[in-house]
């Protein structure tokens, strides 16, 4: 949705935080928000903004998970700026604008130090007891007997949607943007997702892996927790889009396997 497409009263709730703007550019991709831009305020203040209705179920949630972690990320994402809320059923989340391109995540990229110095920092942060948000396990309990969900337990904050829109990369650092799938469970799962995405990226398996084992978590992954792992994603993806479609992702997913039992 565009700008002067929202509801007046959200607009108007919008720029009583922000304050008076002099330019709105819209930011494309995303798959759940009804609305993405960059504002930016007659003072040069930058802000991203983004939001949905709350009649749409899926995006509601995804914007009430990041609402959960945002007090977590501690310099891992984007600093948050405000929150509107319920204004003529809308909600619009703001954070800090930073000047970053998504990464590029393929063969011998330079971003990739700078998005394992990100995943690393993010391995850093635990999830209290008391924020209700779902594990690996539970996530992929429809896939899973009682057993091998369990095997992913952990209180490690996790991101689980590590592909290249959702890593920004400035000059010296990288950001973890986009937290509508945030989970926890062990330390090692964003760490595994990511590898997969540079294998997307057409990075060889065995160059992927290699990058990997930089991270102290992935070298002390029980193997059985990424059996169970892993099996549940394969499930889940072919149920999603089928036995044919599934073959090239689930491939991605069993070098994981196999590199961990090696």
């Amino acid at each position: 949705m565009e700008w002067v497409d929202l509801p007046a009263g959200v607009s108007d709730a919008v720029l009583a935080e922000a304050g008076p703007v002099r330019e709105v550019v819209p930011v494309e991709g995303g798959l759940t928000c009804w609305l993405a831009a960059g504002l930016t305020t007659v003072e040069g203040r930058r802000w991203f903004v983004k939001g949905c209705p709350e009649s749409d179920e899926r995006a509601w949630m995804s914007m009430r998970s990041e609402r959960l972690v945002y007090p977590m990320l501690g310099g891992v994402g984007p600093d948050f700026g405000w929150i509107v809320r319920r204004v003529a059923g809308w909600e619009v989340m703001a954070y800090d604008w930073v000047d970053g391109r998504h990464a590029d995540l393929g063969p011998g990229s330079p971003d990739l130090p700078l998005v394992a110095e990100v995943l690393l920092r993010a391995q850093e942060i635990g999830v209290p007891h008391y924020v209700p948000i779902s594990t690996v396990g539970q996530m992929l309990r429809q896939y899973l007997d009682t057993a091998e969900a369990d095997l992913l337990h952990g209180d490690t904050l996790l991101h689980t949607d590590t592909n290249q829109h959702n890593l920004l990369v400035g000059d010296s650092r990288a950001w973890m943007v986009d937290w509508a799938m945030a989970a926890k469970g062990p330390a090692w799962v964003d760490v595994a997702y990511t590898a997969v995405r540079l294998m997307e990226a057409d990075t060889p398996a065995e160059a992927a892996l290699g990058w990997a084992a930089q991270f102290p978590s992935w070298r002390r992954a029980d193997p059985a927790a990424v059996a169970a792992f892993v099996v549940g994603l394969c499930r889940q993806w072919e149920a999603q889009v089928g036995p044919v479609d599934c073959v090239p992702s689930n491939r991605r997913f069993g070098a994981l396997l196999a590199a961990v039992r090696a």
